[in-house]
C-alpha cells in the first residue's frame, strides 16, 4: 500500500488553493463541496473562480504565494503551471506538516486526490497513487453504473437507526449480524425502489423479531483456488467479508488473503514438510473453540478443501460438536493449473481418463498404486511431489510407462510467478533441479504434456514461465 486511504473532516476550516486556472477551479469546486473556507492565491481567475468569488464563495488575494498564506491553513493544493511555485509551496507546506497535494506530481504530495464517487454520506474513493489517473477515472465510471443513487437514503436512514440497533443488542457481534441481514435484504430493495416508509416499517419489525441472545458460532470452509485471486468464487468473496476470524494455510496468498475483512483476527495454520504450525488435530480443536466462542471463522484453503486439504478431517469434528458449518468448492490446483499451463488433463486422443495422487515421501518411499498409474491412455496428476520427483518417475518407468512418455511440472500455476517445465520421466527430475524450483508444484503425466506446446496462453514472463521445456519426442499420433 503505497498511501494510507483517509477521509479528512474539513468543513469551516481554511483550505489554501495557489493557482487560478481551471485546473484550480476543479480543486476549488471539491473543497467547497466539502464544506471548506476557500483562499485562492493567484494574480489571475478563471472565468470559473472569478463567478465564485463574485458569489462569495472564495476569498481571493491577487498576488505570489508568499510563506504567509500557509498561515491557520489546514490543506493545501498548489494548482500552478510553474514547476518551481508548486515545489516551493510543497516544501513550505511539509515542512510545517500541513497536508499539500500538488496536481499530477505525486512525487511532491503528501496526499493524493482521488477519483470520488459521491452517494453522502457514502463515499468511495479510488486512486491508482498518481501512476494512471485515468483509469482511476475508467473504473469510477464503471463503479456509478453499479451504484445507485438511492444508496445515499440506504446510508442516511441506517444511520438514524444505528442508536436504537446498538440499544438492542448486547453484543457486538449480534449488532453486526442484524446489519449485515438488514443491509443485503429487503430493506435496502425498499428503499431502491421508493419505499422508504416500508423499509423502516421492515427494519423495526425486524429488531423487535431478533433476540439478544449470545450469536452463533459457524465455520465456512472455504476454497482459495490454485492461487490466481481471479479464480476465487462469489460465494468466497461474500463469506470472507463476514468472517470474524480467519485460519489459513501456506497456500493461501497475500493477494486472497488481503481480501479478508480487515478487522477480521488472523491465524497461520501452514505446514510445510517437517514443520507443522499447528497439527491438524490442533486445527480441528480451534475452529470448534472459535465457533464455541460465537466466532464466524473462515477457515481458507488452497486449492479445493476437499482435494488433498484434510477438509473432510476438519468438518467431522465440527459436525461432532454439532458447530454449524458450510462448505465452499475451491477451483483445486489439477485443473486450475493445468488450464494455465495449456495441458488439457483429458483429451480425445490422448487420455481418457485422470487420477489425482498426493507425491508425500515417507521414509525415501512413496507409497502408491504404481501399476493403476502406470496405465496408457490416462493423465496422472502429482500434487506435493516436487521433492520426491525422482523416485515417482523411476516408479513410473519400473511399473511399464516408457521413459520417452511426456510430463511437466508448474510452479505456482496461475500466478505471475508461473514457471513451467517440461520434459519426460527420464529428463524431467535433472530439468526441474536446473530451473531451481520451489513449492507449490503440480506434476502432470501423460500424452496431454505434448499439447502444452500449442496450447500455452498463459505467459506471465516469458523469460521463466517456460524454463527447461526441450523438444518431445514425435507424436505417433500425427504420424
Amino acid at each position: 500500500m503505497d498511501f494510507l486511504p483517509v477521509f479528512l473532516t474539513i468543513r469551516n476550516k481554511t483550505c489554501l488553493v495557489v493557482g487560478g486556472g481551471e485546473v484550480a477551479a476543479h480543486k476549488v469546486a471539491l473543497l467547497l463541496q466539502a464544506g471548506a473556507q476557500v483562499l485562492v492565491v493567484s494574480q489571475d481567475l478563471c472565468a470559473v473562480l472569478q463567478d465564485c468569488l463574485a458569489q462569495g464563495k472564495i476569498r481571493h488575494e491577487a498576488t505570489r504565494f508568499q510563506s504567509g498564506h500557509l498561515q491557520n491553513a489546514h490543506l493545501v493544493i498548489a494548482a500552478t503551471d510553474d514547476g518551481s511555485i508548486n515545489r516551493f509551496v510543497s516544501e513550505l507546506a511539509q515542512q510545517q506538516r500541513i497536508p499539500v497535494n500538488v496536481v499530477d506530481n505525486p512525487d511532491l504530495c503528501s496526499f493524493i486526490m482521488p477519483s470520488i464517487i459521491d452517494r453522502s454520506p457514502l463515499m468511495i474513493a479510488i486512486s491508482s497513487g498518481g501512476q494512471s489517473p485515468v483509469l482511476a477515472r475508467l473504473l469510477r465510471a464503471q463503479l456509478e453504473t453499479m451504484i445507485p443513487a438511492a444508496y445515499a437514503r440506504v446510508a442516511v436512514l441506517a444511520g438514524q437507526f444505528r442508536q436504537q440497533v446498538q440499544r438492542r443488542f448486547t453484543y457486538p457481534e449480534k449488532r453486526r449480524l442484524f446489519w449485515e441481514k438488514i443491509l443485503q435484504g429487503s430493506f435496502t430493495e425498499l428503499i431502491l425502489s421508493g419505499k422508504e416508509q416500508a423499509a423502516q416499517d421492515h427494519l423495526l419489525q425486524s429488531l423487535q423479531q431478533e433476540s439478544d441472545a449470545p450469536p452463533q458460532g459457524e465455520v465456512y470452509l472455504v476454497g482459495a483456488g490454485p492461487g490466481n485471486p481471479d479464480l476465487l468464487t462469489f460465494r468466497a468473496m461474500r463469506l470472507m467479508q463476514q468472517a470474524d476470524v480467519v485460519v489459513y494455510d501456506r497456500l493461501v496468498s497475500q493477494q486472497i488473503l488481503d481480501m479478508v475483512r480487515r478487522d477480521a483476527t488472523r491465524i497461520y495454520a501452514g505446514k510445510e514438510r517437517n514443520r507443522h504450525t499447528l497439527a491438524q488435530e490442533s486445527i480441528n480443536q480451534l475452529l470448534v473453540r472459535l465457533a464455541q466462542e460465537g466466532k464466524r471463522v473462515l477457515r481458507l484453503k488452497g486449492g479445493d478443501p476437499f482435494i488433498f486439504g484434510r477438509g473432510g478431517e476438519e468438518i467431522e469434528t465440527l459436525a461432532a460438536h454439532h458447530i454449524p458449518f458450510q462448505v465452499v468448492p475451491g477451483i483445486t490446483a489439477a485443473s486450475g493449473v493445468a488450464a494455465y499451463a495449456g495441458i488439457p488433463l483429458t483429451h480425445r486422443d490422448y487420455a481418457q481418463s485422470c487420477i489425482f495422487v498426493t507425491g508425500h515421501l515417507k521414509n525415501n518411499t512413496i507409497d502408491l498404486d504404481w501399476l493403476q498409474l502406470a496405465r496408457p491412455n490416462q493423465t496422472v496428476v502429482i500434487y506435493m511431489g516436487l521433492l520426491g520427483l525422482p523416485v515417482l518417475c523411476r516408479q513410473l518407468i519400473a511399473h511399464g510407462l516408457p521413459d520417452m512418455t511426456p510430463a511437466a511440472i508448474i510452479q505456482q500455476g496461475t500466478t505471475e510467478r508461473q514457471k513451467v517445465v517440461v520434459g519426460t520421466l527420464k529428463t524431467l527430475p535433472g530439468l526441474a533441479e536446473s530451473a531451481h524450483l520451489t513449492p507449490p508444484t503440480l506434476i502432470i503425466v501423460g500424452d496431454v504434456v505434448r499439447l502444452h506446446q500449442r496450447l500455452a496462453w498463459f505467459n506471465p514472463d516469458s523469460a521463466t514461465a517456460k524454463a527447461g521445456i526441450i523438444p518431445l519426442p514425435p507424436d505417433t499420433k500425427d504420424a
